[in-house]
This record gives C-alpha cells, sequence and structure tokens, in this order.
C-alpha cells in the first residue's frame, strides 16, 4: 500500500487508514477456501468430461464450472479502501480508482433500507464516484459500524471540503464517533438514527438524506 505525503509540500507521511467496514483480514481465510474449493472443482468436473469428450473440449468445460467462483473469490480478495490525507483510494480487480474529498463536487449519505440495511457515503467529484460504507444494522437492532479512527480521518477529510454538504457530514460522523466511543446505545447514534429516518419514508431504495436530515441527526 502506497503512503503519500497529505500535500506536496508536506514531507511527514500519512498513515493509510482502512475504510473497509469488515477488515479483510477477517473473511480471507475463507475466500482461501473458496478458491481452492473453485480449483477443486473445475478440475473433477474436466476429469469427468475428458471420459466423454476430447481433452480441450474438457478443458472448456472445466473452466465453465470453475472459473466464475475462482475470479469472484479473486477479486474480492484483492478489494481494498483506505483513505491517506483527503484521498480516498479503491482497489479492484483491475486498477485503482482515486478521489480527493477535498476537491469532491458532491457529497451525500445514502441508506438501503432492508432486512439488512446500510449506510454509506457517496463522494463525487468530476465523473468519478466512490462509495464508502459506514454502517449496516439489522431489524433486531445489532450490527458493524466503521472504526474509529476511520470514522475520526473521513470527518477531518470531509472537513477540508468546501461544500456545505461535506461539513454537515464530517459534524454527523464526529458525532457518531463520541456516541461509540462512549459506548452509547443505539437511538443515540446518528448513523442507526438515519436508518431509522429511512424506514419510515416509503419510497424505494436508496434513500439519499437532505442536507436538512443529516444536520438534525447530530
Amino acid at each position: 500500500m502506497t503512503v503519500e505525503p497529505s500535500n506536496p509540500g508536506d514531507s511527514q507521511p500519512v498513515s493509510p487508514v482502512g475504510l473497509d467496514l469488515v477488515a479483510p483480514e477477517t473473511y480471507e481465510p475463507m475466500l482461501r477456501r473458496l478458491a481452492l474449493a473453485a480449483i477443486g472443482v473445475g478440475l473433477g468436473a474436466a476429469l469427468l468430461a475428458a471420459l466423454l469428450v476430447s481433452w480441450p473440449v474438457a478443458l472448456v468445460i472445466g473452466l465453465v464450472f470453475g472459473a466464475p467462483t475462482l475470479a469472484y473469490a479473486l477479486a474480492l480478495r484483492r478489494r481494498r479502501m483506505w483513505l491517506t490525507g483527503t484521498m480516498i483510494h479503491a482497489r479492484r480487480l483491475f486498477g485503482e480508482q482515486r478521489i480527493d474529498i477535498a476537491a469532491a463536487t458532491g457529497v451525500e449519505v445514502l441508506v438501503f433500507q432492508g432486512r439488512l440495511s446500510r449506510i454509506v457515503l457517496r463522494v463525487t467529484a468530476g465523473a468519478d464516484t466512490q462509495i464508502i460504507p459506514l454502517a449496516m444494522y439489522t431489524d433486531t437492532g445489532s450490527g458493524r459500524e466503521l472504526h474509529l479512527v476511520g470514522l475520526r480521518k473521513l470527518a477531518d477529510a470531509l472537513s477540508a471540503c468546501p461544500l456545505a454538504a461535506a461539513v454537515a457530514v464530517s459534524t454527523m460522523l464526529i458525532h457518531q464517533l463520541r456516541a461509540e466511543a462512549r459506548d452509547a446505545g443505539l437511538g443515540e447514534r446518528p448513523l442507526y438514527r438515519a436508518v431509522q429516518i429511512a424506514r419510515e419514508k416509503d419510497y424505494v431504495s436508496p434513500i439519499v438524506l437532505t442536507d436538512r436530515e443529516v444536520a438534525a441527526l447530530c
């Protein structure tokens, strides 16, 4: 992972902060097993097919059975998201996207409703858009939230953006940070209250919170 200075004149390196809601290390063993299973299924299918058809055709059959799952596992294993200063880095299967929050042209909070509701931050800079997961909650009130350091650095990066919406979201994240730090109940956490606001609306998911609704969460 590349470490960059916060600006060209700053010689002090900025430590990257992960923005993955679930740490990649948590599911990497599962992805490794999935990849091995996909290889095994592909080889098994190819060997069985070789009893009936030629080897080239059997190889194609093996690829059809094993390649999609293998590619999926490798793609998930490669995916990472992190923040250095105000720059969001999103690594995918092919390449990496970078978006500078300080130069954002749009900042929105979205809620995807469901039995497992997700709340995310959408940052737009010109033609580029990046989704950053903030939290997810079940109907029963359990869930997972972005870790404290990630919230803090994300709030700092948003405060560097001149957009009023970015400042409002930054303030909301600070309140979320304080609520998590003192282990407050869900009703006192802005991100969970945002999900409750979305659930009260009879709209098709995803729901984009207005600037007034974001400000009311603080």
